[in-house]
């Protein structure tokens, strides 16, 4: 049960990220709140389609949760066990990104979402 809670509570946050990543290719003058605040209001054209990508990428950071959790693509049980831990490591960067940036918004919308991605990713890892 802790690791359907902790795979599900991953992919809310990871789709508040999401939402928040599509907000900000479609022009919502966020940018300070995202990228170090390096970009304060609209971020740029290529920075808009990074966010697209990013979008594609934490949606299957999401899919490999939910598989390593056993709730979608049973067939995926291999591939998993081992993206699981990439799941683990690219929430351990965000994490430290999110605390050390210079964006003070940043670090106090993001690093405890980070910070529950990395709990919640790794409760699934050893589960």
């Amino acid at each position: 049960m802790i690791l359907f809670i902790s795979s599900i509570l991953f992919s809310i946050l990871i789709a508040i990220v999401i939402l928040f990543q599509a907000a900000l290719a479609v022009g919502i003058p966020w940018g300070e709140y995202a990228m170090g605040g390096k970009y304060p209001g609209k971020l740029p054209v290529p920075m808009r389609v990074a966010c697209l990508i990013q979008i594609v990428i934490l949606a299957f950071l999401a899919v490999i949760v939910l598989s390593q959790a056993g709730s979608i693509l049973p067939g995926w049980s291999g591939f998993a066990n081992v993206a699981i831990w990439f799941v683990v490591a690219f929430s351990v960067l965000s994490t430290i990104l999110n605390l050390i940036t210079r964006s003070v918004w940043e670090r106090r919308i993001w690093a405890p979402v980070a910070v529950l991605m990395l709990i919640t990713s790794l409760i699934v890892a050893i589960g």
